[in-house]
């Protein structure tokens, strides 16, 4: 599949749209070692970038938001990072490495829900601020589960791509949601990710909302 055609696809149906708040809102302020991330992600994989003082992150990738969390950490504070896919990681971390807050990071290669429970198995429940979780969708509602635990009342859980390219709205009959382009993408995640969804509103532990930043991205503070 053409992944540089899916922007075509998308929410806003417009690439200069896409490109405009990008460059008025975003890159502006885009700290010089993400823009080299993003750089470097863009020229190997097309649209796979990601448009508190202990935190969790499943899914890595690049580490562009990887980074992103770690500048905003205090010099004590930890970022988990939990991915299958070393070698990706490794493509982001020279420009960890320059921005001088490798030391904030964990990187943990292999399957995230064996490491959760192992966290909870040592007593870490409650013992962290933030989740950020933007990996395989069928596992999504799966997570949220053990991330609950861990992350401390009050805390928040970030799921991304709650959108789905726009997906999870239309009809099924809709011309849009029948498009060969995303032909592949409404298989892979788009159960997953109406099932989570339908879900994360009606659990009564914690306070959602899904906004329209990106390909959608939903906030979950724990309430208790």
């Amino acid at each position: 599949m053409d992944l540089s055609k899916i922007k075509e696809v998308t929410i806003l149906n417009s690439p200069a749209h896409v490109e405009y708040i990008l460059e008025t809102s975003s890159y502006p302020d885009e700290h010089k070692h993400l823009k080299e991330i993003r750089d470097v992600s863009m020229r190997r994989w097309r649209n796979t970038n990601t448009p508190h003082e202990y935190t969790i992150e499943i899914g890595v990738f690049t580490s562009y938001s990887l980074l992103s969390t770690a500048l905003t950490l205090p010099e004590d504070g930890k970022v988990i990072a939990l991915d299958r896919d070393k070698e990706a990681y490794e493509v982001g971390l020279p420009f960890i490495k320059k921005t001088g807050v490798e030391h904030k990071i964990d990187f943990v290669e292999g399957l995230a829900m064996p490491y959760l429970n192992e966290l909870l198995a040592k007593g870490k429940e409650g013992c962290f601020d933030f989740a950020f979780v933007d990996a395989d969708k069928d596992n999504y509602i799966n997570y949220h589960e053990p991330l609950l635990k861990l992350i401390k009342v009050g805390g928040v859980i970030t799921f991304d791509n709650t959108l789905w390219f726009g997906l999870v709205a239309l009809a099924e009959d809709d011309e849009k949601f029948n498009n060969p382009i995303l032909g592949s993408i409404k298989q892979y995640g788009y159960d997953a990710i109406k099932k989570l969804n339908t879900f994360l509103p009606n659990d009564p532990r914690i306070e959602s909302t899904l906004l329209s930043i990106g390909d959608g991205v939903t906030l979950c503070r724990r309430k208790y």
